[in-house]
């Protein structure tokens, strides 16, 4: 995406399995493999790398740094290239980035139904993107940010509805949660409700089917390519809105764009290594430091006011989106660890 604080979406460069009490569910196919042994299990948890929570703390606050970098900078480049086209030279400035991936690309297996699966999530993405930008030059940072946190909600809704995943009461209640907090940060009736906050609940929906789009793919493919196509593909999809309201950009705005690139790549980039450092339960929590930080950036930078209200609002929806991670560790631990009266190896 195009690099926002939206922690879990990402995780698709990474591949994230629980152990349920059926067996080992793989969230990224929907598919349920049979139940391991005990011995299996002990197995698989040994070859895992061993935790380092500062480390991955660490790597998540540098994160938040390059993502509200992003940020910054498109609020910087102001309104007068289209969103659709700001969006365009961001993805289409970032190829450069793929030349690594370009070794994996050649090696994949191509069918007609996985091209079918990156067209469409690169279009849903596209549409995502080009909302982004657009609400990014009409509300201030800290709610753009605030409402970002949405996206795990939705992918959570989207996996019950689609993916047959059980949907417990605790977490039902933790989307209610989220739900509230973005009624505490559009206060309906009591403020003017933009079109920018229109366009942020848009862009959380579709980054959620995106997302949901790539647990499908990464069973069928190396999850290097499903990144690598994903930029591709939105690149392409965003080209004729780009092109139907065209304003040439200047190479001071083009070296901004640049800029939002690399951040963003970056900021990708550290995501993982903070996700391969600690579990989920460690790094999300800290995301909250990005909504402090474009609100500060906000206030400092542009002029913009401090709405507690928003602040409010997006510290629940992180909230509920953090207890969901949590709850889904538990259950992982309490699958994984043998019964009393089992043998341990």
């Amino acid at each position: 995406m195009q690099g926002t604080g939206r922690v879990p979406i990402m995780a698709a460069q990474k591949e994230v399995q629980y152990f349920t009490s059926e067996g080992l569910s793989c969230p990224r196919n929907g598919c349920l493999l049979a139940p391991m042994s005990d011995a299996t299990l002990t197995k698989e948890m040994a070859s895992q790398p061993a935790s380092n929570p500062m480390r991955g703390v660490f790597w998540m606050l540098v994160t938040g740094l390059n993502f509200v970098a992003v940020t910054a900078l498109v609020k910087y480049m102001g309104p007068r290239i289209p969103p659709a086209e700001s969006a365009f030279l961001r993805y289409l400035l970032g190829l450069v980035f793929l030349i690594p991936m370009i070794g994996s690309l050649r090696a994949v297996t191509w069918t007609p139904k996985l091209h079918g699966l990156f067209a469409l999530r690169g279009g849903v993405h596209a549409l995502g993107v080009i909302m982004w930008f657009f609400a990014m030059t009409r509300i201030p940072l800290a709610e753009v940010t605030a409402m970002n946190y949405l996206s795990p909600v939705y992918v959570t809704l989207g996996a019950a509805i689609f993916m047959g995943e059980k949907l417990a009461f605790r977490r039902i209640a933790a989307v209610a949660v989220a739900l509230l907090g973005v009624v505490v940060i559009l206060r309906p009736g009591f403020r003017e409700v933009s079109p920018g906050h229109l366009a942020m609940l848009v862009t959380g929906f579709a980054f959620g089917i995106s997302y949901l789009l790539a647990k499908t793919m990464v069973g069928r493919t190396n999850p290097t390519v499903v990144v690598a196509m994903l930029s591709l593909w939105v690149t392409v999809a965003l080209a004729p809105f780009a092109l139907a309201n065209w304003v040439t950009p200047t190479l001071y705005e083009l070296t901004v764009l640049f800029g939002v690139a690399c951040f963003a790549t970056a900021g990708h980039y550290t995501m993982t290594l903070a996700f391969a450092s600690a579990p989920l339960t460690v790094t999300q929590p800290v995301t909250f430091l990005q909504l402090i930080w474009a609100t500060l950036l906000g206030a400092l930078a542009f002029g913009e006011s401090v709405d507690i209200w928003v602040v409010l609002g997006g510290s629940m929806i992180l909230a509920a989106v953090t207890f969901i991670t949590w709850r889904e560790a538990v259950l992982k631990r309490r699958a994984i660890t043998p019964a009393p009266h089992a043998v341990k190896t």
